[in-house]
């Protein structure tokens, strides 16, 4: 009966995650990909416990269930590549804890007196191994016990008041100043207008310290949303006296302006001007998201879905569904896409107040988790257009010319490319061509400057082997120098001393010795490039019969050369920045056979 339950349970909850997976949900610590991440590892977790699977197997379950769904749900085939690595790393992930947190919870259950296992256990549990306290409660219902949920409740709220406490931010009411029930945004048009402050509040937190929040009856200045950053800017009065716009925000479906400190006179008129240059900038690289794309579904597929974005003045971020990493020749066929259409002088296509339907099935693409209204707007480059209430360049062509930084992983089945654009572009040439004439400046002004450093890379290597040959040699030449100095404490041969050899030759030494010697303590202090090393060697069987240990000496004694290392109980090492206590440390060692 168990393994019948089981089996159903994870046929199920495969079609949840899978079927949410393809409408654009990955797995996450928040909201809804909250609830897909918990419905997975319920689903692993009776596998592991009912069938016996120790390994991830429920990615392997996608292709059955594409192949018995796939004609009348299409998007399972089209995105089953991005379901199957998002569930595979979603269960090596929760199985490296599974198995220590169910040990952990056998010893909470063998610990518990009663039938009631204690709710402060239980979130420990939850907090330290991410065990979800439904599948910590089924858990306990199978074996006979019960939950103290209130302890649980509690537990969680001491820490999010802790969290609280350390974020927390007061905010006085607000004083009205006039009343006015619509304000108007008119930032797409306009970048400076006449304004009138409506109302203002005073907030305080321990991070930003005193800041004001203003609203105005209409306003140039665009509130963060939609992954693009607030614009800041000034407010200026009649007597040229001027109030610093730090941030703009939306708040309750109001535009909030921040600001360190409020105009001298709160009931005149103010004229309300954006930061220009920064406003450019933004614009250029929230363009260059849209192109970007429509670059990567172009050139990786149509099964690349936008999952997030984060638009600044000097770059932009762009998180995106894939299955792998991409390679070279994939990121620059990207880049010249986008080049592309910034050289192609691609005009700024917008449309206003669309109803939602009819931009649709024009064809713009809407992004999953966005909320939308009734009547959207459309913003259209060529042929990349999409629901955007951001605001854009009005020419490709004002881009200038757009640049890659990196691309990475950033969770399961999600890539992350940081880019930049125009004048950041511009500084990257400029630092590029500064940094190639320095090089060019240290290889003696080559004219081919990879050759150079290849040679030098190549006479380097040999080098290297030419140290580390002498080194061996000289730490030879000094064992029997060393071997000579050992005293015998309580039957054990100790030696502490201060040797010019580095890491690698001190460990060489130091087992060359213990070869030829039994019940044999070291202790070899050096300086390498103004730091202090510690190693430590101690023979196995001093390990044994004398409870010896390398590792907790070396931590313990890093402390005078202000540092910490550790290791194994027969060799360890430890590294600091005070190369004047390594004398003090040798000094310490004997204590530890006395």
């Amino acid at each position: 009966e168990e393994i019948d339950i089981a089996i159903r349970v994870i046929s199920d909850h495969i079609r949840a995650v899978a079927f949410s997976i393809a409408d654009g949900q990955l797995p996450s610590n928040t909201g809804a990909g909250y609830v897909i991440r918990r419905i997975l590892r319920r689903a692993v977790r009776y596998g592991f416990t009912f069938l016996n699977t120790k390994e991830p197997f429920m990615f392997r379950l996608v292709n059955v269930l594409t192949d018995s769904l796939g004609a009348a749900y299409p998007e399972l085939k089209e995105q089953k590549q991005l379901i199957e690595n998002v569930i595979k790393e979603e269960e090596y992930s929760f199985l490296k804890t599974l198995d220590q947190g169910l040990l952990l919870l056998d010893t909470i259950i063998k610990n518990t007196k009663g039938k009631v296992v204690d709710g402060g256990k239980a979130f420990e549990l939850y907090d330290t191994f991410g065990f979800p306290i439904d599948l910590t409660a089924l858990i306990l219902s199978e074996k006979g016990y019960e939950l103290d949920e209130a302890g649980f409740d509690a537990a969680m709220q001491k820490q999010k008041n802790r969290s609280k406490s350390a974020s927390s931010v007061s905010k006085e009411d607000w004083e009205v100043l006039q009343e006015d029930n619509e304000q108007e945004f008119v930032g797409y048009d306009m970048l400076d207008v006449e304004v009138k402050i409506t109302k203002y509040r005073k907030i305080t937190s321990k991070k930003e310290g005193t800041q004001y929040q203003l609203v105005f009856n209409l306003t140039p200045f665009y509130a963060e949303g939609g992954g693009q950053v607030g614009d800041k800017g000034y407010l200026e009065d009649a007597h040229g006296d001027v109030i610093y716009i730090t941030d703009t925000k939306k708040e309750n479906n109001e535009i909030i302006h921040f600001a360190k400190n409020l105009p001298k006179n709160l009931n005149e008129s103010f004229k309300a001007v954006v930061d220009k240059k920064q406003r450019n900038r933004t614009e250029a690289n929230h363009t260059a998201t849209h192109l970007l794309h429509q670059a990567l579904r172009e050139v990786l597929g149509k099964h690349v879905e936008q999952k997030g974005s984060s638009v600044h003045s000097k770059y932009l971020r762009f998180d995106f569904s894939h299955f792998s990493k991409m390679t070279p020749e994939e990121l620059q066929e990207v880049e010249n896409f986008v080049n592309a259409r910034i050289d192609g002088q691609l005009q700024l296509q917008e449309e206003r107040n669309v109803p939602m339907k009819t931009a649709i099935a024009e064809g713009a693409m809407a992004l999953f988790g966005e909320k939308y209204g009734d009547a959207v707007r459309t913003i259209r480059f060529g042929q990349s257009i999409e629901l955007c209430g951001g605001t854009h360049v009005k020419n490709t062509g004002d881009i200038w010319q757009f640049k890659i930084k990196s691309e990475g992983a950033v969770a399961a089945g999600i890539r992350r490319i940081e880019a930049i654009t125009g004048d950041a572009v511009k500084d990257l040439h400029t630092d590029n061509d500064k940094l190639l004439s320095e090089i060019k400046h240290v290889l003696g002004n080559s004219q081919d400057p990879l050759k150079s450093v290849s040679s030098l890379q190549e006479e380097n290597s040999s080098l290297k082997k030419q140290v580390a040959e002498l080194l061996k040699d000289k730490a030879k030449n000094l064992k029997g120098d060393l071997l000579s100095e050992l005293k015998e404490i309580n039957g054990v041969q100790f030696l502490a001393k201060k040797v010019d050899l580095d890491a690698a030759g001190i460990k060489d030494l130091s087992f060359e010795m213990g070869g030829n010697m039994d019940n044999l303590f070291l202790l070899f202090g050096t300086e390498q490039n103004g730091k202090a090393l510690l190693s430590c060697y101690i023979s196995k069987e001093l390990v044994a019969s004398k409870g010896l240990n390398a590792g907790t000496i070396v931590r313990e004694l890093g402390k005078y050369i202000q540092g910490g290392g550790g290791g194994q109980p027969f060799f360890a090492t430890a590294g600091g920045k005070n190369p004047g206590g390594i004398e003090e440390a040798l000094a310490k060692a004997e204590d530890y056979l006395k």
